[in-house]
């Protein structure tokens, strides 16, 4: 790489066009900045957070950046992105517009703000693209350091492909584990706990991730001696950095101005982490912020006029302009003149990017004002209908919102008259093209969706008996998976010595190895990233949390990271990522909780299962290996000693997704649940026919997300016209989620007679014990009584009050 007039690799020409090609893309960003904050504040754009004076670094940055790489980033990147070919200045401002159509937006399809990248991974039908054969960015998100535990993951794939033989397709996705994993990170943001807690898991694993801390002093409008101690957070981190040959992370720091250094430190980093998979922190210091944090504010509030005049001087892109001039590789009129020709591109590109994103719904504007019009001249309405057509007709930029709001409100006006059903059409016909594009994607859209998995039931031999722990039945399941599938792993907090808590993984590390079964540190948020990361490469981790409970830790990653990752994107990115919990029904405060609500709340984007044996668990494993979409399996915490038939086609037998289970037939009442409670539901129903004649249907929902899709719920309140929910969340929680769906999406109101209950835990953590438990969650008596409350609603004569 270049070192200035010295370098024998490179004639000073070549050194001079490259340098000078550098600067070009440096001030062709810092145009897109300037000119995008602009385009807010003239209304043209919602928001706008830009990447100017990050311009240098990310230069060095890209100069090491290869094919097969991945970044794992944020909003302040877009010089590098521009650096390695991935973004257009045209791009640049149909993001900042939110244009819909992922041809001319193809970071996120309008769907994110501006500055947040992407490169695609996959093929228009879902399919993977050779991730060696470009260069990878990983999809960005706005929250703060959470692009930190993605990371991890993206850097731990090269390991297992470097050190795990047979894994299929493996050439798709690595040479010989030699990418690096670059993450990017703003100074005040390491002050947020994804940081540390990515730092030390990458420097337990020896991974190979570089890490650029742009460092410009400040987080929006706080000082760094309100974020970090010492004001400095590789002096903070000295404690991290490797010696000799133990593990730990190389620790690196340069000024942000500095041309040569930066080229000089990035080419070090790169070494070290390409060859030897060594993590490194780059801190990249003295940096500025010209224009503030972003569009919505001014950093004049808040720097002094010492900070603002020593910004303007040691701006990165003036500091590179006074080097060039000083070792002569351009005169000032020759960067004059790239100043003015970058100016001039942004600029047409800009207006390109405005045309391509306005004249479209310019288009749909004309469109309905005429409809309205002739609408108009047979309304008895016509001056309101006019007004409306007129004003819309009057906006210059048009919003598809105001269009459409235009549309409806003079639908409402026409009622009975004759071009309500005209109108009503355009409006349904709008929506149906429209709508799409702010929604699509949220779930897998390709042929290797959930659904796509057909059912195949256990095979048993003949006068199989319930014989076996639940635990065995998971864990020789997982064997002959490990077996199918060398590109499957699983890691988590005891998940590899001693396999796992429960023994549901025992033995399968001395077989399989500890890349494949693994221990991790007490760290959920980043156990999901190695998930999310080592997905998107091509990888089939499954990640434990150890306990439902535990996943609270985790819960902003899975929401705001693998959750949205198919949605924002449009469908070019997947990471089909396996989350393995346990929960329900043990005994305590800590382990008991059921916090089904939250999550289905949460992770809108990631299936939700609650097998209700270790039997139905395998058979989601065995489905969702050869689907393409995220999911939470939760399995039940007081069913690994239980007793169950032993399968005799492991691996192969499948749970459908999104299909109920009706395992008890009756007439008089629906039960719905999941999980370990319906072997209470099961008992309890088990006395309401043998002493009172009353004959309950009990259907296991088995998955929350998808919710009953062939609505067999609905079917069975057909037949017993009444309903009761039982669930051992809160009150409020899944049982909520479960009735919205059953009367709401199902239309299941038309079968009752009787109003749909709830039987749920109490409002607070069951108490230690099991007493605590027993005056906590819904017991067999419980269930007994609220079913025989019903029916005696029913029948008072038949059935009298029990109090």
């Amino acid at each position: 790489m270049i070192k200035e007039k010295t370098n024998t690799a490179l004639t000073f020409e070549d050194f001079k066009t490259e340098v000078l090609n550098d600067y070009k893309i440096a001030i062709t960003s810092r145009e897109c900045s300037l000119l995008g904050r602009k385009e807010v504040l003239t209304g043209k754009a919602k928001f706008g957070i830009f990447g100017d004076g990050k311009e240098v670094p990310q230069l060095a940055m890209a100069k090491f950046f290869k094919n097969g790489d991945f970044r794992s980033g944020y909003y302040r990147d877009q010089t590098f992105m521009m650096a390695i070919g991935e973004l257009s200045v045209q791009q640049f401002f149909a993001g900042l517009y939110g244009h819909t159509d992922i041809a001319h937006e193809p970071m996120s399809a309008g769907r994110q703000m501006g500055g947040h990248f992407v490169t695609h991974s996959l093929n228009d039908d879902g399919s993977w693209k050779n991730l060696t054969e470009q260069k990878n960015s990983s999809a960005d998100i706005s929250p703060t350091a959470a692009q930190m535990p993605r990371l991890l993951g993206l850097a731990q794939a090269s390991r297992v492909y470097r050190n795990v033989d047979g894994i299929p397709n493996k050439d798709n996705f690595s040479v010989d584990g030699n990418e690096i994993s670059w993450g990017t990170i703003g100074n005040a943001s390491t002050s947020e706990g994804l940081f540390f807690e990515t730092i030390n898991a990458a420097g337990v694993l020896q991974v190979p991730m570089i890490l650029s801390v742009w460092d410009d002093e400040y987080g929006i409008s706080v000082h760094a001696k309100h974020q970090t101690t010492k004001e400095s957070i590789s002096d903070i981190l000295k404690g991290y950095e490797r010696e000799g040959n133990s593990n730990g992370i190389e620790i690196l720091k340069v000024r942000g101005w500095d041309y040569v250094s930066l080229i000089e430190t990035y080419e070090k980093a790169a070494n070290l982490a390409r060859e030897k998979h060594t993590p490194v922190l780059i801190h990249v210091c003295e940096l500025t912020q010209p224009q503030g944090h972003s569009s919505s504010g001014s950093h004049e509030r808040y720097k002094d006029a010492i900070r603002l005049d020593w910004e303007k001087e040691y701006d990165c892109l003036r500091q590179m302009r006074l080097w060039m001039i000083a070792i002569n590789i351009a005169s000032p009129e020759e960067l004059d003149e790239i100043d003015a020709n970058a100016k001039k591109e942004v600029l047409e590109a800009k207006i390109t990017a405005w045309n391509a994103f306005i004249e479209p719904i310019i288009e749909e504007k004309k469109e309905l004002v005429t409809l309205l019009g002739k609408i108009a001249s047979d309304s008895k309405n016509k001056e309101k209908i006019q007004k409306i057509a007129s004003d819309l007709s009057r906006i210059k930029n048009p919003l598809k919102k105001e269009i459409l709001v235009s549309a409806r409100t003079v639908l409402r006006i026409i009622v009975h008259e004759a071009g309500q059903q005209e109108l009503a059409n355009w409006i349904k016909n709008y929506l149906h093209k429209t709508q799409p594009k702010f929604s699509s994607n949220l779930f897998s859209e390709s042929q290797w969706n959930v659904f796509s998995v057909k059912e195949i039931l256990p095979k048993y031999e003949k006068d199989t008996i319930e014989d076996t722990d639940g635990r065995m039945i998971i864990r020789d399941n997982f064997d002959a998976l490990f077996t199918k599938y060398p590109e499957a792993l699983i890691f988590g907090e005891d998940a590899g010595n001693i396999g796992d808590v429960n023994q549901g993984l025992v033995g399968l590390q001395e077989k399989y190895g500890d890349e494949r079964v693994a221990d991790t540190g007490i760290r959920e948020a980043t156990i999901i990233g190695q998930g999310i990361g080592m997905a998107l490469r091509g990888l089939r981790p499954i990640a434990e949390i150890q306990y439902l409970d535990y996943l609270l830790y985790a819960i902003q990653i899975l929401s705001d990271d693998l959750a949205t990752l198919q949605y924002r994107t449009a469908g070019r990115q997947k990471a089909p990522l396996i989350i393995r919990t346990r929960g329900h029904r043990l005994e305590g405060i800590w382990h008991s909780g059921s916090p089904m609500g939250m999550i289905l709340n949460a992770i809108r984007g990631i299936h939700v299962l609650v097998p209700r044996n270790m039997t139905k668990a395998a058979g989601f494993y065995n489905t969702l290996l050869e689907c393409d979409e995220p999911a939470l399996v939760i399995e039940c915490l007081n069913g690994y000693r239980l007793k169950e038939k032993t399968p005799q086609n492991y691996g192969e037998f499948k749970t459908p997704i999104g299909v109920v289970e009706t395992i008890r037939k009756g007439a008089d009442i629906t039960l719905v649940g999941y999980g370990s409670t319906l072997r209470l539901v099961e008992q309890a129903a088990k006395l309401l026919s043998e002493e009172n004649g009353i004959e309950c249907e009990i259907i296991d929902i088995q998955s929350l997300l998808p919710f009953d899709i062939h609505h067999d719920i609905t079917k069975s309140l057909a037949k017993t016209n009444r309903l009761l929910i039982v669930d051992e969340d809160h009150p409020g929680g899944a049982s909520a989620y479960i009735l919205q769906q059953i009367i709401e999406e199902q239309d299941g109101y038309k079968y009752l007679d009787s109003k749909p209950q709830t039987l749920t835990a109490k409002a607070h953590r069951p108490a230690y014990g099991t007493d605590g438990d027993y005056f906590s969650k819904p017991s067999i008596e419980d269930v007994f009584e609220k079913v025989y409350a019903m029916m005696n609603e029913v029948n008072p004569i038949k059935y009298p009050a029990l109090y």
